[in-house]
């Protein structure tokens, strides 16, 4: 029998260091041997999905995940889309060599959106780095480390194209009860200040039955919850002559039995049709949820951005879905400073947000990035004015978040139980989830009644509310607890990864992971400060 002694914290997702003896041949092997390793993902849900596949093909190679800041191995998935992203990998390095001149043999890889856009300049920088590896070859991961390691070099490998669909390879996910699905990458778009077609090439879209056999699988392992991912998900099928293939998908996601909640993102207004609308009305698991990208409001500055539609279009679509989906809740991107804004232009914005009633927003002060269109023109925004709009901009989605929570009070939810806590659950008590429309709810769990594991499902009346969530404090008759099948896959990967009892469980032989976890990034949905969405 294998012997564990982990004593690791209960919600811990990675496996534990285990020394197993094989009756076999009488030989131990013990993992505690192993390499260990970290991803640490800067960005959008797309480079969340690729750090999944990442962890999936370096567990397949035999390295162990770890917590510890001192692993042997570290990869950076990185973003490209704004200016403090490079800092903030450079900054991250910098700070990892003295650790690494120390750790003999510990190797540190550079992948993702800023490796394909710096590729040799990141060795130029930090020549400490050990891998450097684009977008279309995350395949290639495992075998870079080893190369490096044998070779004694730095390996850089950078592909134009794309190598293999990262669906396809070994995944492990951040969360049991949920996935993010891939329907296609890259961007056939040419906005004006996007770097990413440069970096994720043009879009390529997977065969439909390839990806309902992923969701399937996702579903037979114990996920409710899928996530369609894509740069412009509503343009899914262009590729393969079919422009109505989006709303096809989502409907077929709705016969998939066992699958609870399907979500999407980003669409292009553009490019968004009445029959998605009515795929999303009539297809009980697509949640009443939309990521709408706004970017501004002025016709001037979209025109500008290169985005092919206007504020008069974009407010139809919020129109048409409000009607069929009455209690929707639209989130949305915007870029504050674009080259040329003039203050009139950015009213435009305002008027055009207090419009919508968006739940929240990703707001963006505009970054000039090299190589795009919009770093060449005139007008740049001088710092000060940039940052004076984007404080009048977030204080009035500030106030409209707010008052959309607010008229949630009273409402009844069924919250998606999730992994991770509130920073102040340790205070309140309270456990957090999603609900249908993706509001974040922190709710408390009544004097005896049964706690819920990450996966479960909850029905909680809303008591009260904040700009960026939801609170609950039911009494006994208003809380009712429905246990999962992903709740049981939540005890069973407790049980693979240590076998320690997780609070709040009851029965059965295992411990008791929805929207996959990202690091934490001012802005991600439910605040209005700078964040990074995949969308376009």
């Amino acid at each position: 029998m294998p012997s564990r002694d982990c004593g690791c914290h209960p919600h811990r997702s990675y496996p534990c260091r285990v020394t197993a003896t094989t009756s076999a041949d009488h030989q131990t092997a013990t993992v505690s041997d192993a390499r260990t390793y970290q991803v640490r993902t800067f960005g959008c849900q797309m480079n969340v999905h690729d750090s999944e596949r990442m962890s999936g093909l370096l567990e397949e190679a035999g390295y162990v995940a770890t917590d510890d800041e001192h692993a042997d191995v570290v990869v950076f998935n990185t973003c490209a889309v704004r200016e403090n992203a490079d800092n903030k990998l450079y900054g991250n390095l910098g700070m990892l060599a003295p650790v690494k001149e120390q750790r003999q043999g510990m190797q540190i890889a550079v992948g993702g959106c800023l490796a394909q856009k710096d590729q040799d300049e990141i060795l130029a920088k930090a020549p400490w780095v050990d891998v450097v590896f684009g977008t279309h070859n995350i395949g290639s991961l495992p075998t870079l480390l080893e190369r490096a390691r044998h070779n004694e070099q730095a390996e850089l490998e950078i592909l134009e194209s794309l190598e293999v669909f990262p669906s396809t390879l070994p995944t492990k996910r951040d969360a049991v009860y949920s996935g993010w699905v891939s329907i296609s990458v890259g961007c056939n778009n040419t906005c004006t200040f996007c770097i990413v077609p440069s970096l994720r090439g043009k879009e390529r879209d997977r065969r439909p039955g390839d990806i309902l056999a992923e969701i399937q699988a996702l579903v037979d392992d114990g996920a409710i919850e899928v996530t369609l991912l894509g740069q412009n998900v509503n343009s899914y099928g262009v590729e393969f002559g079919d422009r109505g293939a989006f709303a096809k998908l989502l409907r077929a996601c709705g016969e998939i039995e066992g699958l609870e909640r399907v979500r999407f993102t980003s669409p292009h207004p553009a490019a968004f049709t009445d029959d998605v609308i009515e795929a999303m009305a009539e297809t009980p698991n697509v949640m009443p949820q939309l990521h709408m990208p706004l970017q501004s409001g002025s016709d001037k500055v979209l025109k500008d951005m290169r985005r092919s539609y206007r504020s008069r279009k974009f407010l139809g679509i919020l129109d048409r879905v409000r009607e069929q989906i009455p209690h929707a809740a639209i989130t949305t991107d915007i870029i504050v400073g674009f080259p040329g804004e003039t203050e009139e232009d950015f009213q435009a914005t305002l008027d055009v947000v207090e419009a919508s009633r968006f739940s929240s927003a990703f707001t963006f002060q505009y970054s000039k990035r090299p190589g795009t269109p919009a770093a060449e023109m005139e007008g740049q925004i001088p710092k000060s004015v940039v940052q004076e709009r984007y404080e009048r901009l977030t204080a009035l989605q500030d106030r409209i978040s707010a008052e959309e929570n607010r008229e949630q009070i009273g409402r009844t939810v069924e919250v998606l139980v999730t992994a991770n806590q509130g920073r102040k659950a340790a205070e309140t008590h309270r456990l957090s989830g999603r609900a249908a429309d993706q509001r974040l709810v922190h709710f408390s769990v009544p004097e005896a009644a049964s706690t819920p594991r990450p996966g479960d499902l909850v029905t909680v009346p809303v008591t009260a509310a904040a700009p960026f969530h939801l609170i609950s404090d039911p009494g006994t008759d208003d809380y009712q607890l429905r246990r999962s099948r992903a709740g049981d896959a939540w005890d069973r990967a407790q049980a693979d990864s240590c076998g320690a009892p997780v609070p709040g469980t009851t029965g059965g032989s295992g411990v008791s992971l929805g929207m996959p976890s990202m690091p934490a990034v001012p802005g991600a949905p439910g605040a209005s400060g700078p964040g990074t969405s995949v969308g376009s």
